[in-house]
């Protein structure tokens, strides 16, 4: 048995990255939206659907017009962050922004909302995939330049082409939340209307505007990821979003709600440890408990943080707006 988990460990590591840097892509979403309203958008998970809908159907008709497989993935990513940057920017303007301009306090409000907004989502995708394909199943279509791979020690890690483009997106995009936060203008003005938006809106600042623009950075990174899971998983539908924004958000809570690179931690941590269960879980109770039970531990985590570490690995504090 030993043996056993030993050679299987390295692969188990690199796949766990992979998965991490999946959940990480969809948790910045999360933060980039709580960071400034305090509002956990649940929505969220549909919005990366969308974006991985979207994905798909550039594979799917323009594959033949585009050759190059790196090319075609370049406009699948910009459309697919588009579109969801796009549909986020319309749920903040039809479900939120009206609660929040009749000045509702009570939070289970706009929480009801989001899920409200989520399978709204889910049955409106549902429908318009089955009235054009007749189907709401989709598959992303193969591409060849996409499907290399190579080894790494003697074989011991077999990484697939597209495992290494989504480390390399997800580390930019990383970087690039944290400049736009940190370096810009937007980013400035993002930061003020977080810490308060009526003393933002006084200085000058329009608060509705940068809050339309922090739903469409996080909804464009979680189309983005849309398209990157439906490159790995390949198969698609109006309720894959589901598992995958419940787990990013855990990733959020275990990085630190509100903090950019303890998303991206929390997403590597919840990964490998769901990849490791998933994959040793069958081998240590001799078959008696499957990998299927991988799906418990994101939910065990994300109680146990928020009973004894609520402010998650970073130490990060949400301050009580007044």
């Amino acid at each position: 048995m030993l043996e056993q988990i030993l050679v299987l460990l390295p692969q188990v590591l690199f796949d766990g990255f992979i998965l991490g840097f999946i959940y990480a892509m969809i948790a910045l979403g999360y933060t980039m939206v709580y960071g400034v309203l305090e509002l956990i958008n649940f929505a969220h998970s549909e919005i990366f659907m969308i974006g991985a809908v979207a994905g798909v159907e550039v594979f799917r008709y323009l594959a033949p017009l585009i050759p190059n497989g790196y090319l075609l993935l370049l406009v699948a990513v910009v459309v697919g962050a588009a579109v969801a940057g796009l549909t986020a920017i319309l749920v903040e303007r039809m479900a939120y922004r009206p609660l929040r301009r009749r000045g509702t306090t009570n939070r289970l409000v706009p929480l009801v909302t989001a899920i409200g907004v989520s399978f709204f989502l889910q049955d409106l995708v549902r429908l318009i995939e089955g009235l054009w394909h007749n189907e709401f199943f989709l598959r992303m279509r193969t591409i060849p330049d996409l499907e290399g791979s190579f080894t790494l020690f003697g074989g011991a890690i077999f990484i697939q082409t597209k495992s290494v483009i989504v480390i390399v997106v997800s580390v930019l995009m990383l970087w690039g939340l944290t400049y736009l936060v940190n370096r810009t203008k937007l980013g400035m003005a993002i930061r003020a209307v977080a810490q308060d938006l009526t003393t933002a809106s006084l200085m000058g600042i329009n608060p509705d505007q940068i809050i339309s623009r922090t739903f469409l950075i996080g909804g464009a990174l979680g189309g983005v990821a849309g398209v990157l899971f439906a490159l790995i998983y390949t198969t698609i539908n109006p309720y894959v979003g589901f598992l995958p924004g419940i787990k990013a958000f855990t990733a959020a809570v275990l990085g630190g709600i509100g903090n950019i690179p303890g998303a991206m931690l929390g997403g590597l941590v919840l990964g490998q440890l769901e990849n490791f269960f998933g994959t040793y879980l069958p081998i240590l109770t001799a078959g008696n408990f499957g990998t299927e039970y991988k799906d418990v531990v994101a939910f065990l985590i994300l109680i146990f943080i928020l009973l004894f570490r609520p402010q998650g690995l970073l130490g990060q504090m949400v301050k009580e707006k007044v």
